[in-house]
């Protein structure tokens, strides 16, 4: 688990907010859950023989003897707080979500313990047209953050439950003839998350699942069509996909749709961002049947991203735009109420006032990091200023022509 220090803190106010920008846009409304579940909610959605709910979750009891766990994902927490709120029954939502989520795994680049998701969540809509919108969103998004190029969006087809149990016969009769050839991971997986095999990182496997039945040669006539409708959708709106037979969800709640956008910009191959289908969870909590599609992204890996294109613009990493300083003590007190005056006058100009000690005042300004710094004196029993841009001066301005001057060069600047 990590600090967030105020040096990071404007890159993730950057991305938060072309999130919130794109969501808006959409007519999606935020959801706030609390962190702690009751365990059962994990065991019953995400599937105890998962590595989740194996390896990975934070649970203990509370006092009362009843077990709780910090929640591993979203989606479980929000089908939970949609049903126990009467959102969902006969009904369309537009949700989202962000906060702390939390694994027990091993730590790696781009990954915590505890890490940060933004979820997205629809409920009540059965049809394709919802996957592709959800799926242009995540791409819009990646367009306003400037990263569109440096990502790939993978598709797949679960098809239904029944389809997929088909297939998972299937796989696993092939797979168990080969049980030895298989790594260790996936003999574990064979009776338990067959499915998960087809995600194997091991070279020997995947050689193996390169002979093994296909999900698309078992998918029901539904799916198929669900299918071809979404690529029809996303080919008329000009995204670009890759179709990856062997892309599975972790979690045993997907069906139909699922999907990642994947990029090559953080080493080895990763994942920025996934989701798909599952119109089966509702009803697995205990609701009446009720369709769902959504995906869910992590903040870090995202961070990371950002950083390493070098995309994020000079101006977010800035905390402030305006350093204000006096050239003497007696002037603070004249200072500080000028600043608020500013505040009043330029509401959208940050402003940050030295204060507490005068020591190399000039130094100490033109440091601060802010493009513009002002330094107030006295003339003739009233105040004038000194006005830099990025340490170049720029003009001589008396008080009561301060904030007008300040506001015609901060637009001339921006």
């Amino acid at each position: 688990m990590n600090d967030i220090l105020p040096e990071q803190t404007p890159v993730w106010q950057f991305l938060e907010s072309a999130v919130k920008s794109v969501l808006a846009g959409y007519g999606y409304s935020e959801i706030r859950m609390p962190i702690v579940e009751q365990t059962d909610l994990f065991k019953r959605s995400i599937g105890e023989v998962t590595d989740i709910v194996e390896k990975e979750m934070y649970t203990f009891d509370d006092r009362n003897g009843e077990s709780l766990t910090l929640r591993p994902e979203g989606t479980a927490s929000c089908v939970r707080a949609g049903e126990e709120h009467g959102l969902l029954f006969n009904q369309a939502q537009r949700l989202w979500y962000q906060g702390p989520m939390f694994r027990y795994e091993k730590p790696q680049k781009g990954r915590y313990r505890q890490f940060h998701q933004i979820g997205v969540e629809t409920f009540g809509m059965a049809s394709a047209d919802i996957d592709a919108e959800v799926i242009m969103l995540s791409a819009r998004l990646w367009k306003k953050l400037g990263i569109l190029d440096a990502v790939t969006l993978q598709l797949n087809s679960l098809g239904s439950n029944e389809a997929r149990a088909e297939y998972k016969d299937a796989l696993v009769a092939y797979l168990s003839e080969r049980k030895d050839q298989l790594d260790e991971d996936s003999q574990r997986r064979l009776q338990s998350n067959p499915l998960r095999i087809l995600d194997s990182k091991d070279p020997q496997t995947q050689m193996l699942l390169n002979d093994a039945p296909v999900l698309s040669e078992y998918l029901d006539q539904e799916s198929k069509d669900h299918f071809a409708e979404l690529c029809a959708m996303l080919d008329q709106a000009g995204i670009r996909y890759e179709l990856n037979p062997r892309l599975v969800r972790g979690l045993d709640y997907y069906c139909k749709t699922v999907f990642e956008w994947v990029t090559d910009k953080l080493g080895a191959q990763g994942t920025v961002c996934a989701g798909g289908r599952y119109d089966g969870l509702v009803k697995q909590l205990g609701g009446r049947p009720t369709p769902a599609v959504g995906f869910a992204m992590g903040i870090e890996r995202l961070i990371l991203m950002l950083e390493t294109l070098e995309v994020v613009p000079e101006a977010v990493k800035q905390p402030f735009d305006l350093y204000l300083a006096a050239e003497h003590k007696g002037l603070q007190k004249q200072l500080i109420v000028l600043a608020d005056k500013l505040r009043d006058q330029l509401p959208e100009m940050r402003i940050r006032v030295h204060c507490s000690g005068l020591k190399n005042i000039n130094n100490k300004a033109r440091q601060s990091g802010a493009p513009w710094v002002m330094l107030v004196r006295e003339e003739n029993d009233s105040l004038m200023a000194n006005l830099w841009y990025n340490t170049e001066p720029q003009f001589d301005i008396a008080e009561e022509q301060i904030a007008d001057v300040l506001h015609q060069q901060w637009l001339q600047k921006t």
